[in-house]
């Protein structure tokens, strides 16, 4: 089988993985668990694709296997992953509907293992994260949205909660005090170990809602996904418009964030 170099992580919602063709679905054995993973084409171009909650929407965001999932796409060759995922909005200028490609993260999880590299045979390993979200990857998103006519606000900062609680008011607002764009419980630390393990890594965020405290009500997560059914096929647009853009060769940093270390060998 030939090496897949673009994997997608499809977040709430996105759990069908027929936007692929000639679909596959294999079980890839990692030393952190296994993964059943979706393979297929689109254009020509191969990817992988994972339901990071399962495919029934079974896993909460603080019990996903993060580490199983980015190792079974690093073992299949890929280099490049585009990850979705449903957030708050905390900044009014980002409404419900739009997307947002998130460039810097702020980490507020609790209890979720953040690193493939804890001491022994793997080492001690400081990890480069001054630009997280690969911006070549972000780039080609932003194409594919400015073609379909949508709404891409190319950089924002994700908050990172632990979930699978929604957060209060007063958190919101310290999150916004603290330069919080778009709140969410799962990029992190998917993109931390995709940077770990060389990997370009980008954060598709569709905005279902304003954050708590910023307007009146309360926050349902079935009305999150009545306006993620609702963008659906915006998203996968996105997602399969911005493959064509990415460049066969990688120009950015993302492989070199970690010198001369591989945790798969």
């Amino acid at each position: 089988m030939n090496l897949i170099k673009i994997g997608i992580i499809g977040g709430t919602g996105i759990y069908d993985p027929r936007l692929l063709e000639n679909l596959q679905t294999t079980v890839q054995k990692t030393p952190y668990g296994d993964v059943s993973v979706a393979t297929g084409s689109y254009q020509g171009i191969e990817a992988a694709f994972i339901p990071r909650h399962g495919a029934r929407h079974s896993l909460p965001p603080h019990l996903i296997n993060y580490r199983a999932n980015i190792m079974a796409l690093k073992q299949m060759g890929v280099e490049r992953i585009l990850a979705t995922a449903a957030v708050g909005s905390i900044h009014y200028d980002f409404k419900p509907g739009h997307f947002v490609l998130a460039d810097q993260f702020l980490d507020f999880t609790k209890s979720r293992t953040n690193t493939y590299y804890e001491g022994g045979s793997q080492g001690v390993v400081h990890c480069d994260m001054t630009i997280p979200y690969c911006s070549d990857l972000r780039q080609a998103l932003s194409q594919a949205g400015s073609d379909l006519g949508v709404t891409v606000h190319n950089g924002g900062v994700y908050v990172c909660t632990e979930g699978p609680r929604f957060e209060t008011a007063a958190e919101i607002q310290m999150f916004k005090l603290m330069g919080g764009h778009i709140v969410g419980m799962t990029s992190v630390p998917e993109v931390v170990l995709a940077r770990e393990l060389g990997m370009c890594y980008a954060n598709v965020s569709l905005v279902t809602n304003f954050a708590a405290g910023l307007v009146t009500g309360m926050l349902t997560h079935s009305e999150v996904l009545e306006v993620m059914a609702e963008s659906l096929h915006q998203v996968r647009a996105v997602l399969m418009g911005a493959l064509p853009y990415i460049a066969a060769e990688r120009p950015c940093d993302c492989a070199r964030a970690v010198p001369d270390m591989d945790i798969t060998k």
